[in-house]
C-alpha cells in the first residue's frame, strides 16, 4: 500500500492478474464510410431515419430480474459485477444507496469493477473515461457512449435487479439527442454550426450540441475521405480499416442530422462576414464556428525527403500501406515519439528488421524520464529493434526510384525499404493567419477555460490549441492527445449554448506496445524529479512526476488502476506531495 496522508487519499497499489482482454479492439465494430461531397456546389441531403438510441420503453418479453446479492453483502465504497442469467451488470454500493450499471467501459471494454469509485463516479482503469453512477451518463472521455442504467430494488434484505436483455448484451447506451427539424427550410450554403475538423474534438462538439437539445443544423468538414475514426489505433493497430474504425456508423449521422463533408478543405476564415471559404471555391456562411483542424505532421528536411516508400502516418490507408510494404523488409523509423514508437512496436514482428533513429539518447525522455525511457527502450531491444539515437538522417538514397538507404549523420548507412517519420507536428493553423482570431508564435488557437478564441461565436478546440489548464493553476498549455480533444468538444458545445461551462477535467492518455501499456495521468511539464516504486526492469511499476515538493502527473505499467485513482485526486483539487509518495 501506498498512503497520500496529506490528503486522506489511501492509493492502493495492486499488480492485477494475467489479464489481457481486447483493451486495443475497435471501439463499435464495423461500420460503413459515407460520403458528402459538395465540390463548389450546393446539394440537398434528404437523410433517413435510422434509430441508435437506445428504447426506453422496452418489451417486457426482453426484461430479466434477478437476485444478485444480500444488502449486507456490499460495504459503502465497493462493486461488484454481478450476473444476471443472460449478461452482467455492475452493482455499486455508494451512501447507503445501491446502482446499477453497464460493468464495460462502452471505450474499449475495460472491465469497470476494476476502476476507480469515487463521489458518484466510476472511472475506467486503462482509459479515464468516468460514468456517472446515478445515471450512467458519460463525464469524462475518451470514448462517446454511456452506460446502460439499470432498475435496482430490495425486498426482504435482497437486492434485485431488472434489466433489459438487450442493454445488458450491448453495454452501451447512446444519449438521447434532439433532431433538426427540417433540413429542407435551410439555405444550403449556410449552416448554424459549422465545425472545420472531424476528430475527436468536432464529433464530440456536434454529439454535445444534440445532447443538449439544440436542433438547428450542424455541419462538419474534414479533408479525410472518411467520416470521423479512431486516429489512435492508426499507429497501434496498423491494418485496420477505416470502416473498422468508425467513431459512429454512418447510420448516426443520418439519424442526428449531422452532415459531413469530406475532402474539403477551407481555406479561409472572414470572421466579419461570419463566412468559411473552401479551397474549391464553395463559401459557408456560419452562425458559430468550431476549429478542430489537428495537426500537420513535420516532414524531414533532407535529400530524398519526398521518395516514393517515405511516409507519415496520417490516414489509414498510409497505416495500411507502410504495413503491406514492410512485411518482411527493412523499417526505418525515424523519431521516438509516441507514432514512431508504436509503429515500432508493431511492425518488430512483421519487418524482416526495424531500425529506430532519435536525436535524444533515450526514447521519451523529455515525456516519462531517463529511467522509464531506458526501460521502455530495453523492452524495445528484447522485441529486435535496433536504436541509433544521438544522430539524425542526413540523406535518404534511391536504388530505380526506390527507398534504398537511410544515411545518418553519424556516417551510418541503413538498409531501408520503408521509412516512417514521426518527428513531431505542427498546429494546422495556416489557414487561419489573416483572419483575426489570436494565434502564438507555434501557431496554437488561444482559448479561454470555455474554448472561446478572442472572437465571439468562434471556438476552438483539440491538438491545434492552448488553454488554461486548472491542474497546473491554468497555465496555458497544448495536451495533444485523445482524452482533452474529446473534453474540448464538450466545453465548446456547451458553450456555443451559452452555459457558461469551464474545463477542468485532468489529462488521461496511454501508449500500447507489444501488448502492454502506459497509462499517464496529469500534465509533467517542466518535472524536476520522477519517483518510481515498483521494478522497472520487470515493467511492473508506477512513476510519480514532481515540480518542487507537489506531483504534477504519474505514470504507470502493470500496476492498474493506480493512474485512474491519482487522476481522481487530482480531479477533486487536492495535491499529492512528493514525501507522500516517497
Amino acid at each position: 500500500f501506498l498512503f497520500v496522508a496529506a490528503v486522506e487519499v489511501k492509493i492502493e497499489v495492486v499488480i492485477p492478474e494475467k489479464e489481457r482482454s481486447k483493451e486495443e479492439m475497435s471501439p463499435n465494430g464495423k461500420a460503413s464510410p459515407m460520403i458528402y461531397r459538395v465540390n463548389g456546389t450546393a446539394r440537398h441531403y434528404h437523410l433517413e431515419e435510422h434509430p441508435i438510441a437506445s428504447n426506453h420503453y422496452h418489451n417486457p418479453k426482453d426484461m430479466v430480474e434477478a437476485s444478485v446479492c444480500h444488502v449486507k453483502d456490499l460495504e459503502n465504497g465497493q462493486m461488484r459485477e454481478v450476473d444476471l442469467g443472460c449478461g452482467k451488470a455492475l452493482l455499486i454500493k455508494e451512501s447507503g444507496e445501491f446502482h446499477a450499471v453497464g460493468h464495460k467501459c462502452p471505450h474499449y471494454g475495460a472491465p469497470l469493477v476494476k476502476g476507480v469509485l469515487s463521489k458518484g463516479r466510476v472511472r475506467c482503469p486503462w482509459h479515464g473515461a468516468c460514468f456517472n453512477i446515478g445515471t450512467g451518463d458519460i463525464e469524462d472521455f475518451p470514448g462517446l457512449d454511456s452506460l446502460p442504467r439499470f432498475q435496482v430494488k430490495i425486498e426482504k434484505e435482497k437486492v434485485y435487479i431488472r434489466a433489459s436483455k438487450q442493454a445488458l448484451q450491448t453495454q452501451r447506451r447512446t444519449k438521447m439527442m434532439a433532431k433538426c427539424i427540417s433540413l429542407s427550410n435551410y439555405n444550403l450554403s449556410s449552416t448554424n454550426v459549422l465545425i472545420i475538423g472531424a476528430g475527436a474534438a468536432g464529433l464530440v462538439c456536434a454529439e454535445t450540441l444534440r445532447q443538449e437539445g439544440f436542433s438547428d443544423r450542424i455541419v462538419m468538414c474534414t479533408m479525410d475521405r472518411h467520416l470521423p475514426y479512431d486516429r489512435p489505433k492508426l499507429s497501434k493497430s496498423m491494418d485496420s480499416h477505416p470502416e473498422q474504425i468508425a467513431l459512429r456508423p454512418k447510420e448516426f449521422f443520418c439519424t442526428y442530422d449531422i452532415e459531413v463533408l469530406t475532402e474539403m478543405q477551407v481555406a479561409a476564415v472572414d470572421i466579419k462576414s461570419k463566412i468559411a471559404v473552401f479551397k474549391d471555391g464553395f463559401n459557408m456562411e456560419y452562425n458559430k464556428l468550431l476549429i478542430a483542424t489537428g495537426n500537420t505532421p513535420k516532414a524531414l528536411s533532407c535529400k530524398g525527403k519526398e521518395m516514393e516508400n517515405v511516409f507519415n502516418i496520417r490516414t489509414p490507408e498510409d497505416a495500411n500501406r507502410v504495413v503491406k510494404l514492410a512485411t518482411s523488409k527493412n523499417v526505418v523509423i525515424v523519431g521516438a515519439s509516441f507514432l514512431g514508437m508504436e509503429v515500432a512496436a508493431y511492425l518488430a514482428e512483421r519487418a524482416h528488421s526495424v531500425s529506430l533513429v532519435e536525436l535524444e539518447e533515450v526514447p521519451f525522455k523529455k515525456f516519462f524520464g531517463e529511467r522509464v525511457g531506458r526501460a521502455v527502450m530495453k523492452m524495445f531491444e528484447s522485441n529486435r529493434v535496433k536504436f541509433y539515437m544521438q544522430t539524425e538522417v542526413s540523406e535518404l538514397r534511391e536504388q530505380e526510384g526506390k527507398l534504398k538507404e537511410v544515411v545518418l549523420k553519424s556516417g551510418k548507412v541503413l538498409r531501408a525499404d520503408v521509412c516512417v517519420v514521426g518527428v513531431g507536428a505542427v498546429p494546422a493553423t495556416g489557414f487561419l493567419k489573416q483572419s483575426g482570431i489570436n494565434i502564438d508564435s507555434k501557431g496554437f488557437i488561444v482559448v479561454n477555460k470555455m474554448m472561446q478564441t478572442n472572437i465571439p461565436g468562434v471556438f476552438a478546440a483539440g491538438d491545434a490549441v492552448m488553454f488554461p489548464l486548472a491542474l497546473r493553476n491554468n497555465k496555458k498549455v497544448n495536451v495533444p492527445h485523445w482524452q482533452m480533444a474529446h473534453m474540448h468538444g464538450r466545453i465548446a458545445a456547451l458553450n456555443m449554448l451559452a452555459h457558461g461551462t469551464e474545463i477542468s477535467t485532468v489529462p488521461y492518455l496511454w501508449t500500447a506496445m507489444f501488448g502492454k501499456s502506459i497509462r499517464y495521468a496529469g500534465h509533467g511539464e517542466g518535472f524536476d524529479d520522477v519517483v518510481i516504486q515498483g521494478d522497472l526492469d520487470e515493467l511492473k511499476f508506477v512513476a510519480f512526476y514532481t515540480k518542487s515538493d507537489e506531483v504534477v502527473a504519474v505514470a504507470s505499467m502493470n500496476y492498474d488502476p493506480i493512474v485512474s485513482k491519482v487522476a481522481e485526486v487530482l480531479a477533486a483539487g487536492r495535491t499529492i506531495r512528493k514525501r507522500d509518495v516517497e
